[in-house]
């Protein structure tokens, strides 16, 4: 059998292995400042982020008049219902996005895109997915992670010139990562690229491919075997979706999201040119990474979406729903739920314009920022989702369907719910991104005392580790003694007159921030090597640092709308309320790094493993069917029919 025959198999990796696949392909240096990076080192640099970053003029002209036409087009053209009923975005939907440019809005106008801002790009993003959040991600998985934004970062211009037309106007594209047996651990990817002469031969099979039921263009992540002139390793490359030996087997179907086109795609001997690769060999995974850093903003772009229509509902139901002589609002238990969605979806959106004016700017790093900005963004909006059924009660757990068969208003709460849910999974689970972005704030911690906790490191490694931790905790440790935060009239602009008084906000934010180093520190210094192993506790230290980052920013924010005076007044108060919101949920984080139930855990783990608690589980029938755990995804022919669906 040839070298462009063989079937791949899947990689055999260690723990060791998989982590070091992962750290080559992280981002190594900070070039650029970065807020959230200062923060989670006890240093508050609240000048990075105020005065609140601006748009230019025709960037605002050229965004509004487009968020407009998309408004009309949401309003006249798009019934969510329609949707929801057939599981399916109607073609004609999807062929009037392509007509209004919906498809090339990040793309350049050089392209034949609109050469939409991030800022204006979210916002778009915001306005879709109020209407139907599959047309967001139609739309995000398309621009935010398919064709467009890797070939813009590190196409050819002859790849830019030939692929980004089709995108902007008439193609849709899709990502291809994830496999059956590998999700975020990418160092067993079993998907290969075989070179043969001018061309690569693809086979494998990719799971949960967004948009790959009816995709143009694949970027798909494949590895490719070292040999005699190739470097080998992951890599990415540009597919025709239409190529010999691809087929789509499946239509995934979802709890939510139940327009999203999603499958399982099957290469089967694809022979893909050598000039659609995108980079070098084994720079696929740092050209996936490295698109994320902007593309996760997409994510809370329609958390915030989510947010901002919770919000109208809540309103407008619990001003007419009485109960005991008055509207429901104004019963405390229901009141605390309405002022935590107002507060939360102002913070959201303080966060995500503050992190995509910096992606617009490009002058500071941001991926911390837009991690953050994920993570925090797909866990509010689930919890302002989940009280909002809540407050609308049976209503709540209605479908909308049903609501109107019998003549009341069609409000699709539980819905919501539903297709919010996955945001806390897409690109990053929750508790994938604790993890990463835990890396990257320890990130200076590692370079100069990385060696010191490393088992493979020799003697003088080590020692030469230590001097340079000796000299740079010794800059570093007294400064997080005392700072701005202890004096009373730090940050007073930030307490105008007649305002509540947010300088008490942000000095919180600066103690809060030396108070997360030290402990960082801390926790170094007990647990050493052990420190990536404690996942609950570098959970809890990133959860910290995304509650002081969205205090900051809607800080930021309420000031900006206060000094351009538009609704000043009302965004200090929505910023005050959701920082003593956030102020108590850090408070108990805090506590909880210390005093937790982690040992514990993870003893009651390994006796669920060790079946010490099966009798826990009689007295029940399980209706799961029979079948794998985990699908078989040994390459070969399909032997499935193809169910791709491109668009007319």
């Amino acid at each position: 059998m040839s070298a462009a025959t063989t079937p791949s198999s899947r990689p055999t990796v260690t723990e060791r292995e998989a982590r070091q696949v992962a750290e080559a392909a992280r981002e190594q240096d900070w070039r650029k400042p970065s807020f959230a990076k200062e923060l989670f080192l006890g240093r508050f640099r609240l000048d990075l982020i105020h005065p609140h970053p601006l748009p230019a003029d025709d960037d605002v002209q050229r965004g509004e008049e487009f968020l407009a036409k998309l408004r009309d087009f949401c309003e006249t053209k798009v019934d969510g219902s329609v949707i929801e009923r057939d599981a399916r975005i109607p073609d004609q939907v999807i062929t009037g996005l392509k007509e209004l440019g919906a498809f090339g809005m990040k793309i350049d106008t050089k392209y034949g895109g609109l050469g939409l801002t991030q800022v204006y790009y979210n916002k778009a993003l915001a306005l879709v997915g109020s209407a139907n959040p599959a047309i967001g991600a139609l739309l995000s998985a398309h621009q935010s992670i398919g064709v467009p934004q890797p070939l813009k970062m590190f196409g050819t211009q002859e790849q830019k010139d030939t692929f980004l037309p089709r995108c902007a106007r008439t193609d849709i594209s899709a990502f291809l990562l994830t496999e059956p047996d590998v999700g975020s651990d990418p160092a067993r990817l079993a998907t290969t690229a075989v070179p043969d002469g001018d061309d690569y031969v693809l086979d494998g099979v990719k799971l949960w491919t967004t948009n790959g039921v009816v995709a143009d263009l694949l970027v798909v992540m494949a590895r490719v075997p070292k040999s005699e002139g190739h470097k080998g390793g992951i890599t990415a490359f540009v597919v025709e979706a239409a190529s010999d030996g691809v087929t789509v087997e499946n239509r995934n179907a979802f709890m939510g999201l139940r327009g999203l086109e999603n499958g399982v795609t099957r290469f089967h001997q694809v022979r893909v040119p050598a000039a659609n690769r995108i980079g070098p060999e084994g720079a696929g995974l740092k050209i996936a990474l490295t698109t994320l850093n902007t593309g996760r903003l997409s994510l809370p772009a329609m958390c915030v979406g989510a947010g901002k229509w919770c919000l109208k509902i809540a309103r407008e139901w619990s001003a007419v729903r009485e109960q005991w002589g008055k509207p429901v609002a104004l019963h405390e238990a229901v009141g605390s739920k309405i002022s935590f969605i107002a507060a939360t979806t102002f913070a959201l959106e303080a966060v995500l314009d503050l992190s995509s004016q910096m992606a617009d700017e490009d002058r500071n790093d941001i991926r911390i920022e837009a991690a953050l900005a994920k993570l925090y963004g797909s866990e509010m909006a689930c919890l302002m989702a989940d009280e909002l059924v809540q407050i609308r009660g049976g209503r709540g757990f209605e479908t909308a369907a049903s609501l109107e068969a019998r003549g009341e208003r069609a409000v699709p709460a539980e819905q919501i719910l539903r297709d919010l849910r996955i945001n806390r999974i897409f690109e990053g689970s929750t508790e994938i991104m604790h993890l990463l972005i835990a890396r990257e704030a320890v990130d200076a911690h590692l370079s100069v005392a990385g060696d010191l906790i490393d088992p493979d490191k020799t003697l003088a490694d080590k020692a030469k580790a230590g001097a340079q931790a000796g000299a740079f905790y010794a800059k570093w440790l007294p400064k997080l003694v005392a700072g701005p935060g202890q004096l009373p009239r730090s940050y007073a602009d930030f307490h105008p007159s007649g305002h509540p008084d947010l300088a008490a906000h942000l000095r919180y934010v600066e103690r809060a921030a030396r108070k997360l180093a030290r402990s960082t520190f801390y926790a170094m210094s007990r647990w050493q090597g052990r420190m990536e192993t404690k996942q609950g506790f570098l959970g809890r230290i990133v959860d910290i640092g995304a509650e002081l980052f969205a205090m900051s920013a809607a800080c930021v924010r309420a000031e900006h709308l206060r000094a351009t005076e538009d609704h000043g007044r009302e965004a200090y108060q929505l910023a005050d309320a959701f920082c003593r919101q956030s102020r108590i949920r850090v408070e108990e984080l805090f506590g909880r790094l210390w005093t937790n139930t982690d040992d514990l855990d993870h003893k009651v783990v390994k006796g669920v493993l060790g079946g010490a608690y099966e009798w826990l589980e009689q007295g029940i029938v399980d209706p799961s069917g029979d079948g794998p755990w985990i699908a078989d995804a040994t390459p070969g022919a399909s032997q499935r029919e193809n169910v791709h669906r491109p668009i007319p």
